[in-house]
């Protein structure tokens, strides 16, 4: 599996060759550097380890500051690890461009922590009806979330139930994304769809 680490930009939209307005996310993908390969005579399985983004020397560990001194490079704020790496054959120590992985009309899986809101009720957290549709036979509390179970028996809500709680902050992972446009000189990639995460965000793009 190819991938890279980029960053997430905001969004913009492009025209494409029909003339249609295509709205897309802008994520500025590498370059990375390569900080180990793993092959199967000595960790048991082909894998390359990349980091991308600057990090300061005060807040890396001292095994890590080894680790990337042993790449020749500064130290990297995310570190990932891709198996069968087999887009290219790269040492330690190389750089890994957004060109060398992707082309346009690729389709590829983005990776990423989605947007933490916090504390939220069922209406905005499981998309319960709410106010028009009163939901649950809730006549009078209509963002309420209803009864949640029975009585003496089984005298516990079921693991699962749909309730409120802390939404969002989740790892997903988003297929079937397409590649719109990739700008090697700035290290842009354009992507048609929903990648998730914030602005500035960490994005592990995959192939």
């Amino acid at each position: 599996m190819n991938g890279i680490i980029g960053k997430k930009i905001g969004m913009t939209s492009i025209f494409d060759d029909k003339g249609r307005n295509v709205a897309c996310t802008v994520v500025e993908a590498g370059p990375c550097v390569v900080t180990q390969v793993k092959n199967e005579d000595t960790d048991g399985y082909s894998a390359i380890q990349i980091g991308y983004g600057e990090a300061k020397e005060k807040n890396t560990s001292n095994q890590m500051l080894g680790h990337f001194d042993a790449a020749k490079t500064t130290p990297k704020r995310k570190v990932m690890e891709f198996r069968n790496f087999d887009a290219l054959e790269k040492s330690l120590g190389d750089t890994i461009t957004v060109d060398e992985i992707f082309a346009e009309g690729d389709k590829i899986a983005a990776v990423g922590t989605t947007k933490g809101k916090g504390f939220q009720g069922v209406v905005k957290r499981h998309n319960f009806r709410g106010v028009n549709d009163a939901t649950h036979g809730q006549h009078n509390r209509q963002r309420a979330p209803g009864s949640i179970g029975a009585a003496s028996y089984p005298a516990k809500v079921f693991k699962g139930m749909r309730m409120a709680g802390r939404t969002g902050g989740n790892r997903v992972t988003v297929r079937g994304l397409e590649v719109l446009k990739v700008y090697p000189e700035k290290n842009l990639i354009l992507v048609k769809g929903a990648v998730p995460g914030h602005k500035g965000g960490f994005v592990i793009l995959e192939k």
